[in-house]
């Protein structure tokens, strides 16, 4: 693969989706969205679920296919709430797009806007008042993470779409259509990697391909180069870390940390959100191995969550890191 050809592109954009029938992993809510395209009748719509899984992609194929290549961008704008927080955007931008006709003779105007739950209570209110102030010339679809915390007002005004998590299948699918379109070479080592990686996040798991295909654009990509490019710690690693503390043994799960810090380069809050994973994902051959109850699992999952969040607060990465162990440590019934 030519290096122009990683510079030039920007992956996520070439394989993003242009119609309903392209989105992966999703196949219920497609359906249901088709029926709303092939009658080109659209309530308010909410999407709400985890990054990477379809929701932009889905909104843009709505404007698409109701409108055609030739007007769908004259017909449909996208805001970000997270990036214009507060109530401006919604009095001036959503307005000054809202209030104008619709062009090619369509009935409606789509307005996407994206992280919806970024925007204040006060904002949201706002923009259910604009909505139904337009809703004669104009469609919203919104877009959150977490449809907890749109105010109800809103929700009860849209029919409410909610995007899973996408399965390892299915991103591993895509992953090899991308690769074999670009020349790649992937090892079985390194597709798993980048699904580790991803956790169900597609655009996460296209970039991260497109990385180590930009670092070494002529060897076959493996594990090493996901982790090393995406700075994240192997695995195997932070299992290792996790059951030498476990065993009581302070001082050489210290030693691991520091090289997993210092060495690779990892944050602190990488580390624990690693840890907790490799906690919530132990089978139960491994738990046996380790010797671990179900008590002793529940405070280790509330002493990560405290770790976690005393780094989010501000708190010396080492010292909580280093006290994270120490109480895996002193857990040992030894």
């Amino acid at each position: 693969m030519e290096d122009s050809t990683i510079k030039e592109e920007i992956w996520i954009e070439k394989y993003r989706p242009v119609r309903l029938d392209q989105v992966v992993g999703q196949e219920e809510t497609i359906e249901r969205l088709k029926s709303y395209v092939a009658t080109k009748n659209l309530p308010h719509l909410l999407f709400s679920g985890p990054p990477g899984v379809g929701k932009t992609a889905s909104a843009v194929s709505i404007a698409r296919e109701i409108f055609g290549e030739d007007l769908w961008r004259e017909n449909f704008t996208e805001l970000n709430a997270s990036d214009e927080r507060g109530i401006d955007v919604v009095r001036t931008k959503i307005k000054n797009f809202a209030k104008t006709a619709s062009i090619g003779g369509a009935e409606f105007k789509i307005i996407f806007l994206d992280e919806a739950d970024a925007l204040t209570s006060d904002a949201q209110s706002a923009l259910r008042r604009t909505m139904e102030r337009f809703s004669n010339n104009c469609r919203f679809i919104l877009s959150c993470n977490y449809s907890s915390r749109i105010i109800e007002p809103i929700q009860s005004r849209c029919a409410v779409f909610r995007f899973r998590r996408l399965s390892d299948e299915a991103i591993r699918k895509r992953l090899e259509y991308i690769a074999k379109d670009q020349g790649l070479s992937v090892t079985e080592d390194g597709y798993e990697a980048l699904i580790y990686v991803a956790q169900g996040d597609m655009r996460k798991a296209v970039n991260s391909l497109q990385a180590a295909a930009f670092v070494e654009p002529d060897k076959p990509i493996s594990r090493e180069t996901i982790y090393r490019t995406t700075a994240t710690a192997n695995p195997e690693d932070i299992r290792n870390l996790i059951e030498t503390a476990l065993s009581g043994n302070f001082r050489a799960a210290r030693k691991e940390l520091n090289r997993l810090l210092y060495e690779e380069g990892l944050s602190g809050e990488d580390i624990v959100g690693q840890i907790y994973r490799a906690i919530s994902e132990m089978d139960n051959r491994m738990i046996l191995d380790l010797g671990l109850s179900e008590k002793r699992i529940v405070e280790l999952v509330d002493i990560i969550g405290e770790t976690d969040f005393r780094l989010t607060e501000g708190a010396t990465e080492k010292i909580q890191l280093e006290a994270l162990l120490a109480h895996f440590a002193l857990s040992n019934p030894d």
